[in-house]
């Protein structure tokens, strides 16, 4: 069973991101990096990427990770704001009652883009 299947699929994913989202556009530490961004749209790659990475059906069709972020590491996203990302999505993960190894597998897939994200 994919990682995808076992977190719940579609539904979970869709409420995941939705919850994620309203977390991080309240966090004054890193909102300005969706100043201006179609939070809509930005939610819909969001779970269609998820998806994907989590074993389900593969319908991204956004940009890799590198070049999807390279503008925001231009305007200062560092190490410090991806760690607040994934705090959220790490306690995100905890409100939906996904178990601690599950949370980890979660956390661990996300932090393996973080060079791409940062522009390393």
């Amino acid at each position: 069973m994919s990682l995808y299947e076992e977190l719940g699929g579609e539904a979970a994913v869709n409420a995941a991101v939705d919850i994620f989202y309203r977390r991080v556009l309240a966090d004054a530490y890193v909102i300005r990096f969706f100043e201006g961004v179609d939070m809509e749209k930005q939610a819909a790659k969001q779970k269609a990427f998820l998806t994907m990475v989590f074993g389900g059906p593969n319908n991204y069709t956004g940009k890799d990770m590198r070049e999807g972020h390279k503008h925001l590491v231009a305007q200062g996203l560092n190490d410090s704001h991806f760690e607040h990302i994934l705090a959220h999505l790490r306690s995100t993960l905890a409100e939906l009652g996904v178990g601690t190894d599950k949370i980890k597998e979660v956390i661990d897939i996300a932090d393996s883009v973080r060079a791409d994200v940062l522009d390393r």
